[in-house]
């Protein structure tokens, strides 16, 4: 996978309607400042009557996109995926639509059982896949070891940028939706995460984090992206551009961390203590190149501000 389809690229990826006008100047023109990942949805974003529209608009998008392409490369647009409706849907886009301005899919409603079928339809293509899991399957961790070796020792691998945790469809299927007062973690989907996290993750798949879907709602949203980056999650489905920025500044690295990260990768001792706290390279190096890997895209926080972040922080939780 080349650099431009690293994970760490993904940060907030706005998910937009394919009835929307703009998508082309958001991914041409720089519309929504910051935008580094966008999915056109065909799929919960689209109502049935109006996928006659969102069809006919996609297919507009997409012969720009590709006729851009040819001209001027795609190397400074956001990364751009389109999600289906469903397999159907999806079949039909990789075999009779032009695809070549998009970077890849997105694949609803992912199971192991379904895994030969998409990738028969994307094999000889150059589209990578972002999986959502986001059925009742995900709920059961049985299911999800026997999906994880499956895609960890299947030719589709390579492809596959992150998988997408569904947060609202799994949050559907216990009959719930996210309260207005906790975050996501703070119900049944923080075992969900925690368990996808150790199952995939210790594969080493990344995974991106449920939106927020509270958009006005700064301390919920901050608390929630503070447990996403605990949980090692490389990106945040966004809903609002205004979320983006919010996103985008979660993911930047404390300078304590990018300090300690320097000292994993380049120590020869084998346990030593750094702002009093023990490092130890032999466990802590993977962390230390995930680190290093999330600094490159999003920068490092300063003292002064990760002080004020930290202040915040103390604030939401009283």
């Amino acid at each position: 996978m080349n650099e431009r389809l690293s994970p760490w690229r993904l940060g907030a990826t706005l998910y937009m309607p394919a009835t929307r006008t703009d998508i082309v100047d958001a991914v041409l023109h720089n519309k929504i400042d910051g935008l580094r990942s966008l999915v056109i949805c065909l799929e919960d974003a689209v109502s049935d009557a109006d996928i006659p529209l969102a069809r006919r608009n996609l297919r507009q998008v997409l012969t720009h996109l590709a006729a851009a392409k040819k001209l001027q490369g795609n190397a400074n647009w956001p990364l751009v995926f389109v999600r289906p409706r469903d397999i159907t849907m999806g079949a039909e886009l990789a075999a009779d639509w032009d695809l070549s301005g998009v970077d890849g899919l997105v694949l609803p409603k992912f199971t192991r059982h379904c895994l030969p079928v998409w990738w028969a339809m994307l094999k000889d293509s150059h589209l990578c896949m972002m999986p959502t899991l986001e059925t009742e399957e995900v709920f059961d961790v049985v299911q999800m070891r026997e999906l994880a070796a499956a895609l960890a020792n299947h030719p589709c691998r390579q492809r596959i940028i992150a998988l997408r945790i569904g947060g609202n469809d799994l949050m559907n299927v216990v009959s719930l939706r996210r309260s207005r007062e906790f975050t996501l973690y703070d119900g049944p989907m923080g075992y969900v995460i925690k368990m996808l996290v150790s199952v995939f993750a210790t594969r080493d798949f990344a995974l991106t984090a449920p939106v927020c879907e509270h958009i006005d709602d700064r301390q919920i949203m901050d608390r929630e992206l503070a447990l996403d980056m605990l949980h090692g999650l490389v990106g945040k489905t966004a809903i609002h551009p205004s979320q983006i920025g919010i996103i985008e500044a979660a993911l930047m690295v404390s300078a304590s961390d990018h300090a300690d990260a320097l000292r994993i990768l380049n120590s020869s001792q084998a346990v030593f203590k750094s702002q009093g706290a023990m490092c130890e390279p032999a466990t802590h190096r993977r962390w230390a190149s995930a680190i290093l890997a999330r600094a490159q895209v999003y920068g490092i926080v300063s003292e002064k501000n990760q002080d004020a972040i930290r202040l915040m922080t103390a604030l939401t939780k009283s």
